[in-house]
């Protein structure tokens, strides 16, 4: 006699009101890193005393790659691309480009790497995940400071002085610093699930340093009719031709470029917090 089949189980599915869903909500979020604003300061100056500790030059570092990049570019591009500066020196022309470039470079690969670096710590103490990528953020922005100080001295020694359009720095800072915090943002999260991009980024970011108007002007590099496509996907290239445009030439920036800039830096803001806080919930398993 043949044994009587059992019924097969069922696995009851749990209600929809148990499910886990992980929603951002902007504004809490903002609100809970705006009272962490302190943990922010403090690990930016921790990473500041840990990077300079024990450096014979000290801050110093922070201009020097900068200067010596200019140097190697003013002695290779005006001879071997001819590229046309008018009435400004190369020199200058260059290391106007190279400060913003030197702060979004720091700002990606410091801060790419910032999560998995302070695994350990994100462990021991709850903190909005956010704040890491943020403070390394904030220590590109104390080179670039300093590096930008260099100013002051290269504009007598080449008789140039800032135009009076200068009063768009503000705007176009801004813009540099939604990019940049972008992208670090989205590299920061990525980055603990997929370790590969520790090793693909100083490659990407040495590429980007010529795929980027720093050596050359927007129009020199990219053809008038890309330039919309190419600002929206590089909004660095409408900002540095806008510091040299106001502050060199003394004339006003491409709006339509800056615009789309402006809305594409945003774009990436928006996009990399959400992409970051979507992702963070595994942070402390997988970093």
């Amino acid at each position: 006699m043949s044994a009587r089949p059992r019924p097969s189980a069922t696995v009851a599915e749990p209600p929809p009101e148990l499910r886990f869903r992980r929603r951002v909500r902007l504004i809490p979020s903002l609100r809970e890193l705006l009272a962490r604003r302190e943990l922010v300061l403090s690990l930016a100056e921790r990473d500041l005393r840990a990077r300079y500790k024990q450096a014979v030059l000290g801050f110093s570092w922070a201009v020097v790659t900068p200067l010596l990049l200019m140097v190697a570019f003013s002695l290779v591009f005006p001879r071997v691309a001819n590229v046309s500066t008018g009435d400004i020196p190369y020199p200058l022309f260059s290391y106007m480009g190279l400060v913003p470039w030197a702060f979004f470079s720091t700002s990606v690969s410091q801060g790419g790497q910032s999560i998995i670096n302070n695994a350990s710590l994100q462990n021991k103490v709850y903190c909005p995940r956010e704040v890491f990528p943020i403070a390394s953020v904030a220590v590109a922005s104390v080179d670039g400071l300093i590096s930008g100080l260099v100013l002051c001295l290269l504009f007598p020694i080449f008789g140039v002085a800032p135009a009076a359009q200068s009063y768009w720095f503000p705007v176009l800072l801004a813009i540099q610093v939604a990019f940049t915090l972008g992208i670090t943002l989205i590299i920061s999260a990525v980055m603990v699930y997929l370790r590969d991009i520790r090793h693909v980024l100083p490659i990407i970011l040495q590429l980007g340093l010529f795929a980027t108007p720093v050596a050359f002007s927007l129009d020199q590099l990219v053809p008038a009719a890309l330039q919309p496509l190419y600002v929206a996907l590089n909004p660095l290239g409408a900002v540095i031709d806008g510091y040299r445009d106001t502050i060199l030439y003394g004339q006003q920036p491409d709006l339509q470029l800056l615009t789309i800039a402006a809305i594409s830096a945003v774009v990436y803001l928006l996009v990399g917090y959400g992409a970051f806080k979507r992702l963070e919930t595994g942070f402390a398993d997988v970093a």
